[in-house]
């Protein structure tokens, strides 16, 4: 009972540290979203062949369904396939916020940098590749019409109330994973634990890229606890924040009717996410 409530304790104080930056943040991503929504819809749908360097731009701006709004897109032939793999790669899901609530602010800067260049990078090439087939994948038109942004949020509300309420989500998610691993670490021992994960070596990666396709906010937050725990190289948070892609991923396979083109495009992601951790482990 004594180490149980230490660890509550513990957990407890870690994460009411980081609990006014995190509403701070939602704050912001809230107006971001509740007003900004249809001018980035638009923006992205607007830019042809240079889509997805708007994809991979607007892809950093931490909106839960700003994934779903591009795979919506992708589905309705309004952006290119590109620009759909730059918006998932650019994507962080909960990272960013929790990164900038901890104040790891060298993580968080080199972070976007090397997902930003990823991104653009990977979507420009996937454009090139896809335009020499003639063919594409989605049938791309570049016509936008009534498209839904498959986000489930309400056009009008209280933002405040909004930020509190994600901000409570996130923080009840991570009290549980930071109590979880601190209850890892005293039962099995925190120096096996991290012998275990330094023996895998390079396979952290891979692995990683497969725990970002999880389509829920859980996979980021858990793979930033085992960052920040020091359980994961930075190579390996690297692939599996380019591969989480939110909700993004179902929504693309609800909306798109080539589930092999969707296959292909989780395929490519993929590839990358795991290229882009090699190379981010050479950074930081």
């Amino acid at each position: 009972m004594h180490t149980f409530l230490h660890l509550l304790e513990h957990a407890a104080l870690d994460c009411l540290k980081m609990l006014p930056f995190l509403f701070l943040a939602y704050l912001l991503i809230e107006y971001v979203e509740q007003s900004q929504t249809a001018r980035l819809q638009k923006l992205l749908a607007g830019n042809g062949r240079w889509g997805f360097a708007v994809g991979g731009m607007l892809g950093l701006v931490p909106q839960c369904g700003f994934s779903a709004m591009a795979a919506n897109l992708y589905a309705g032939r309004v952006i290119t396939p590109g620009t759909l793999l730059a918006v998932f790669i650019a994507t962080s899901d909960e990272a960013l916020p929790l990164l900038a609530a901890g104040g790891d602010w060298r993580t968080l800067l080199v972070l976007i940098g090397c997902k930003l260049a990823m991104a653009l990078v990977c979507g420009f090439v996937l454009d090139r590749a896809v335009a020499i087939r003639r063919g594409g994948w989605g049938g791309y038109s570049g016509r936008q019409e009534d498209v839904y942004c498959g986000a489930d949020h309400e056009t009008e509300g209280n933002i405040f109330l909004a930020a509190l309420r994600h901000t409570l989500q996130v923080f009840a998610l991570v009290f549980v994973l930071t109590f979880a691993f601190g209850a890892l670490m005293e039962l099995a021992g925190e120096e096996w634990i991290a012998s275990v994960l330094a023996g895998m070596g390079p396979l952290q990666v891979p692995l990683a890229a497969l725990v970002g396709f999880v389509p829920n906010c859980a996979a980021s937050v858990l793979l930033m606890q085992m960052y920040t725990g020091g359980m994961l190289s930075f190579g390996a948070l690297f692939a599996g924040l380019c591969s989480g892609a939110g909700v993004g991923l179902i929504v693309l396979w609800r909306t798109n009717p080539s589930k092999k083109g969707n296959l292909k495009l989780m395929g490519v992601l993929y590839l990358c996410a795991v290229a882009g951790g090699y190379l981010a482990s050479l950074v930081l």
